[in-house]
């Protein structure tokens, strides 16, 4: 069973002061571009190939799915989106990309493991 890997894009994309800011959606498109080897190649502890989605909030909703990665616009809070994805991911290997303490803890009840945003970010 494919393990599911669920980004919390903007946790990731502030967790680098590289002007991300000024383009929040430039920074998610690039994210998700990065993001697309790791589809293939795997994680650490989580060989390829893997699905991967990326949860995307305010400015960054709108950005597109590319083979290999799926964005996910959340509606409201991205927090509570990837709270509800990883728990209709309960019944697979399910791990969740932030440093968000808070969403740690959350996604932990539904049995998702949680690793830091270096795990997809150098």
């Amino acid at each position: 069973m494919r393990t599911l890997v669920v980004v919390d894009a903007a946790n990731v994309v502030g967790s680098v002061p590289d002007g991300w800011w000024h383009d929040r959606r430039g920074a998610a498109e690039r994210l998700r571009d990065r993001l697309v080897a790791y589809a293939d190649e795997g994680i650490a502890g989580h060989p390829g190939p893997l699905d991967i989605v990326l949860v995307v909030e305010g400015a960054a909703r709108g950005v597109a799915s590319v083979p290999g990665v799926r964005v996910d616009s959340a509606p409201g809070s991205g927090d509570d989106r990837i709270v509800e994805v990883a728990a209709e991911a309960a019944d697979r290997p399910c791990v969740v990309v932030t440093a968000d303490r808070e969403l740690r803890r959350r996604v932990a009840a539904s049995g998702a493991e949680c690793v830091g945003p270096r795990t997809v970010r150098p």
